[in-house]
């Protein structure tokens, strides 16, 4: 019970983070923002934390629909158990908005924190896994491994695919982490953009 009370927690303030922040919105994509994190050797989506309802917008600024639960999420929570069978160490992630500039930006960003940055080519997807519920995650993080030649990077998109909108997604050991480094990227999104 503890570990799980300290996830909640550990959620609680990431979201408070996102909320101070004043450019993170500049991230928010249409399908809205999950952050997750997951319990050691988490096996299924109720073994991973995420926020009940997204985070949304609400006056132009994020804004947490609901509390931190487990089994909040399915789609953030399988990306998670997936990629801790690679890395049980990157047990929380979150989603945000995907565009060509922001990845080239991001690209950059990856290469000065001496990160991989990877993409899912979401084309390349075969008709039989994506048609089929719960089998395109593990094809997924396959294809993420097989990019990346055996590493989890901690920062990598899914391209557009198939009635799917493209996504970034950053991972981390803790939903804090995860947070304070979407701030910053988001910081630097707009000096950059503003600079342009």
């Amino acid at each position: 019970m503890i570990d799980r009370d300290i996830i909640l927690g550990n959620l609680v303030r990431a979201v408070h983070i996102l909320e101070e922040s004043k450019n993170f919105v500049m991230l928010m994509p249409e399908v809205r923002i999950n952050i997750v994190y997951a319990l050691e050797n988490a096996s299924k989506p109720e073994d991973v934390a995420a926020i009940d309802g997204r985070i949304t917008l609400v006056k132009n600024r994020v804004k947490a629909a609901g509390y931190p639960r487990f089994g909040a999420s399915s789609h953030m929570a399988r990306l998670i158990i997936n990629i801790m069978k690679y890395d049980p160490d990157l047990r929380a992630g979150i989603n945000f908005l995907w565009t060509p500039e922001l990845s080239r930006f991001l690209q950059r960003y990856a290469k000065e924190k001496g990160w991989l940055y990877a993409y899912i080519d979401r084309e390349k997807e075969p008709v039989e896994i994506r048609d089929i519920e719960g089998m395109s995650m593990p094809w997924k993080v396959r294809e993420l491994i097989n990019f990346t030649g055996g590493e989890v990077p901690r920062l990598f998109c899914e391209t557009p695919g198939w009635g799917k909108e493209p996504l970034t997604v950053l991972l981390g050991r803790s939903a804090v982490e995860v947070a304070l480094e979407a701030v910053e990227i988001s910081n630097k999104w707009a000096n950059y953009s503003s600079g342009k």
